[in-house]
């Protein structure tokens, strides 16, 4: 078997599993969590209404709950944004995505971007962390570019490419994002990620995070390649 390219050295722990669409159900929200703990995965990735269930199933280890905030348009009043945030932490979540409101963004209205992130980053504890969704793949360079430093100085841990129900992550978007923060800021990839050269590619072009819902998918291929 060939070495494990350093990119790709601890893989499992780049990835937030994901089971984010409206039809989810309990056994889905069990079936997520028993594939993180089997791949041994970084997070799963839930609606509000399943972070209370995630954490209870996933207690004993180490996984984290990651909850969405405004999801999946960013529309909401941030005064919902904020309060959704907290109770998604007071239920159990210890990451916290909030897609930002892609219509300022679009507006050019940055600094509104910029004071709902703070707002919703100063509601949480520190250890929580708070990755902002700008939905990349519909915005020009430009706004991703003003979008990324409006994030950053809203004070978030990670910029996100997508939520990935409007076209998934590409290495360009990550890598316009990547030079946008200037290392100020991680970058979580989205959207579309099915296999070990997605993965490679993506954080080759300076992602730290991936989310997906193919990650055992994604780990199975890894060991069928690289024997682990």
């Amino acid at each position: 078997m060939p070495a494990v390219p350093t990119i790709l050295t601890d893989l499992n722990l780049r990835f937030d599993h994901a089971a984010l669409a409206p039809e989810v159900n309990e056994l889905a929200i069990r079936d997520l969590c028993s594939a993180a703990i089997l791949h041994d995965l970084y997070a799963v990735c839930v609606n509000p209404a399943w972070v209370a269930t995630a954490a209870s199933l996933l207690r004993s280890t180490n996984i984290k709950v990651v909850s969405v905030v405004g999801f999946p348009l960013g529309a909401n009043r941030t005064d919902i944004k904020v309060a959704e945030a907290y109770e998604a932490v007071e239920d159990g979540a210890r990451e916290i995505d909030m897609v930002a409101n892609i219509g300022w963004i679009l507006s050019g209205r940055f600094t509104d971007v910029e004071t709902e992130i703070r707002k919703v980053r100063r509601q949480l504890p520190p250890e929580v962390l708070l990755k902002v969704i700008i939905e990349a793949g519909i915005l020009s360079h430009d706004q991703q570019v003003e979008a990324t430093k409006a994030v950053v100085s809203g004070g978030a841990q990670f910029v996100k490419t997508s939520t990935g129900f409007f076209g998934g992550a590409t290495v360009e978007q990550v890598k316009i994002l990547h030079a946008a923060g200037s290392g100020q800021i991680e970058i979580k990839a989205s959207g579309g990620i099915r296999t070990v050269e997605d993965c490679r590619t993506l954080l080759a072009a300076g992602a730290s995070r991936l989310g997906s819902s193919s990650c055992p998918e994604i780990m199975r291929e890894f060991g069928r390649l690289f024997g682990n």
